[in-house]
């Protein structure tokens, strides 16, 4: 028989104070992604303190919308309010991290999640009683929003911190090598690579058709010959000793076979050649995963979109939070013989893998 403890009234209302603070951060979230996407951030931060007339017009939006959006921005302290001029303004301190002048820490780009991830709620939870997963195609807005966050923590930062991380990558690059980008979404990263580097050749494979035609249309416009893009299934890269240097920027654990791809991208590898890895930064303990800044998100999107994605097409179902100690295991077993876990300063959400087939 079991006793029942008395609720303790101090931790019962400290723990429903927290759920209206989710609440609230839930909700402000989509406010902050209509913001993000509608440019009010970006206005804003050229304005001092401005009517909600003023910010519409200077946006090109309806006044209506505006102000009932900046009551949200206003009572959560986002943005300063003067009752008295019945003005609005964006501090510059909060500026740094909303604006896109503010690349590559702006964070209103990942507030985008929330609500692409809610448009799939029912579906996902369907899954749930089913089994299952839901696939891609439902997600209407995912290469748009991850080549924003790509270009953030990826693009931006490619010279200058994450190619680095290779011993000897950058003046290889220099000179001229074969590199490969597993699912490289809409190319981003790849055409960023192709102009910095002309005397390398790069090709990135990609399962989405949408994203590949993205990718193609920006090497075209930035006249870029030496970048060349696919529509392929990467657990079959149908290579062996073609690549330098193969990069999978936050790619693997979306797989279906996230093992057969490691396996194929070993075999493309030249002997010498080296595997770039980006994954989220878990450690394959839901205790030590605590201690992330961002654990509940990052679970929230592997739940709603990397896990299950991978189990629409009846795959492992990894899931983002995969971790370091998964991912070390499974390179190994794939054929890579040194395996070097990195994190770099301007990514707190990530960690850099770089193994290489001889150790």
């Amino acid at each position: 028989m079991t006793t029942m403890l008395p609720i303790d009234p101090a931790e019962a209302a400290a723990f429903a104070d927290r759920m209206l603070d989710i609440l609230n951060g839930g909700a402000l979230a989509l406010m902050i992604s209509i913001g993000h996407r509608a440019g009010l951030f970006d206005v804003m931060s050229r304005l001092g303190f401005a009517t909600s007339v003023v910010i519409a017009d200077e946006a090109g939006l309806r006044e209506r919308y505006v102000r009932e959006w900046l009551g949200a921005m206003a009572t959560s302290a986002i943005v300063e309010y003067d009752a008295a001029g019945d003005a609005y303004r964006l501090p510059r301190s909060h500026a740094a991290a909303l604006t896109r002048a503010a690349r590559p820490n702006n964070l209103a780009t990942t507030a985008q999640w929330i609500s692409l991830l809610g448009s799939v709620e029912d579906a996902v939870l369907e899954c749930f009683a089913r089994g299952g997963g839901v696939p891609y195609a439902a997600y209407a807005r995912f290469h748009e929003v991850m080549a924003e966050g790509s270009d953030q923590t990826v693009v931006a930062a490619l010279e200058g911190a994450i190619l680095p991380l290779v011993e000897g990558g950058v003046a290889a690059l220099e000179r001229g090598i074969d590199v490969l980008d597993v699912g490289c979404g809409s190319g981003r990263a790849v055409n960023q690579m192709a102009g910095a580097f002309p005397r390398s050749r790069f090709t990135g494979y990609d399962l989405s058709p949408e994203a590949i035609a993205t990718a193609r249309a920006e090497a075209r416009e930035r006249g870029l010959s030496n970048a060349r893009f696919e529509v392929r299934d990467v657990a079959d890269l149908g290579a062996t000793d073609a690549f330098d240097l193969v990069t999978a920027f936050d790619a693997i654990h979306d797989q279906a076979r996230p093992a057969t791809v490691l396996a194929a991208i070993a075999r493309a590898l030249r002997r010498d050649g080296t595997l770039l890895m980006q994954e989220v930064r878990g450690t394959s303990c839901v205790d030590d995963d605590a201690a992330h800044p961002l654990a509940p998100f990052l679970y929230t999107v592997s739940c709603l979109h990397c896990m299950t994605v991978s189990l629409s097409a009846g795959g492992a179902g990894l899931g983002a939070m995969w971790g370091a100690a998964t991912a070390r295991r499974m390179l190994e077993e794939a054929g890579f013989a040194k395996v070097r876990i990195e994190t770099l300063a301007h990514d707190v959400l990530n960690s850099y893998y770089i193994a290489r087939k001889q150790g």
